[in-house]
């Protein structure tokens, strides 16, 4: 952790002043590139910023394409997580208060600090991840993650038209794996005609969810009445719904999916996300935002203290598989292999992480590209300025 990292002086329940500059809190500021095994999300590698704060190592790793406002929260939510802001909430979630409710570990939730909290679990179940491939790659990609007891296939990668391809690795999955939990994920890549189309042919595939199929909450809810009406047994999952809206909680309020999936990055934090997941009262699933195992230590804390209801037990299980076994789509990480948050035997430690030297070094981004990050940075920082609180 560098010397030079102080918590700014602020309280959670009041505005939050940042100094002018980044630097003069943040002076070891490394940007890096993860190659990755196989295209995921429509790249083959990964930029990540890190950087050091009291409470340990956190990454600011918005998607190249977002804007300043949205790539803000992901600072929002690095700033809480390296300790040099407070926790943004109100203390215990608000779930974990109410009768029956437990944390994931099966204790009260802790605080949702995430540079104080306790761990309430040693290790969170994890899924692993089959991206859109050739049938013929599917247990080679599967294999990297071992025993795991779920798996999340992307489809809809070319919309509607990647049905056919999508079935036909579905199908070489359920020959492979035929007993384990299957989830499918469109990353909003259908139309609302196309995604019924595609729901009826998932439906034979025994699914525990749908994630995301369309865009949008209103079209979101539309489908799931479509789906009861004709009588589809698939349960929806929001995703984009929650962390790119601005109302995260429309969702349950206009019963537009049964789950919700969250990410500690786009939501602003560990603090910001326990309380949408307690304002929602839905069941959810944490995953990550494709971070290296830096950015996954968040996603595992706040794993960790999901809230456990009887309406979450009966959907995902006793203990919830989380989307962060995504480490092992990188080809190489900011630790080694023994180090890194990789899923063994279908889980992955609580624990935060420490970057390597070597690897900070070899991995660094050119100076161009550094530069270019140096600016988003000082554009989000700015925006949380002007904002004059992390709200």
């Amino acid at each position: 952790m560098s010397e030079t990292a102080r918590r700014l002086p602020a309280s959670a329940s009041e505005p939050l002043d940042l100094p002018e500059r980044f630097s003069d809190v943040i002076e070891d500021l490394h940007v890096l590139r993860l190659p990755m095994v196989t295209r995921f999300r429509g790249i083959t590698e990964r930029e990540v910023a890190v950087f050091a704060g009291p409470a340990g190592w956190a990454e600011f790793s918005p998607f190249v394409e977002y804007d300043t406002a949205e790539a803000s929260r992901w600072l929002r939510a690095a700033l809480e997580f390296s300790g040099l802001t407070p926790p943004l909430t109100g203390g215990r979630s608000g779930a974990a208060q109410n009768s029956g409710t437990e944390a994931a570990g099966g204790t009260e939730a802790a605080p949702a600090s995430s540079s104080q909290a306790r761990t309430v679990t040693e290790t969170v179940d994890v899924n692993g991840t089959l991206p859109a491939c050739p049938p013929s790659e599917v247990e080679t990609i599967l294999a990297r993650y071992g025993h795991v007891g779920t798996v999340k296939a992307k489809v809809a990668e070319r919309g509607i038209d990647s049905l056919d391809d999508d079935l036909a690795r579905l199908r070489e999955f359920r020959r492979l794996f035929p007993d384990t939990t299957l989830r499918l994920d469109a990353n909003a890549g259908y139309g609302p005609d196309d995604a019924l189309t595609a729901c009826e042919e998932f439906a034979a595939f025994d699914l525990q969810y749908f994630e995301q199929p369309v865009p949008g909450v209103e079209q979101l809810a539309e489908l799931r009445r479509e789906l009861e009406r004709r009588d589809l047994p698939i349960v929806l999952a929001a995703d984009e719904s929650i962390r790119k809206a601005e109302d995260p909680l429309r969702v349950a309020e206009l019963g537009a999916a049964e789950v919700i999936i969250v990410k500690v990055q786009p939501l602003g934090g560990i603090g910001p996300a326990l309380d949408v997941i307690t304002a929602s009262g839905l069941p959810a699933v944490v995953s990550s935002a494709l971070e290296s195992s830096v950015g996954l230590a968040a996603g595992a804390e706040l794993a960790a203290r999901l809230p456990r209801t009887d309406s979450s037990r009966d959907l995902l299980g006793e203990r919830v598989a989380c989307g962060l076994g995504t480490a092992r789509l990188f080809t190489t990480d900011l630790v080694d292999d023994e180090d890194a948050l990789k899923p063994v035997d279908g889980a992955i430690p609580v624990r935060r992480i420490t970057p390597d030297p070597d690897r900070v070094q070899s991995l660094a981004v050119d100076p161009g590209r550094f530069e270019w990050w140096v600016k988003r940075f000082e554009d989000c920082w700015a925006h949380l300025r002007s904002a004059n609180r992390f709200s």
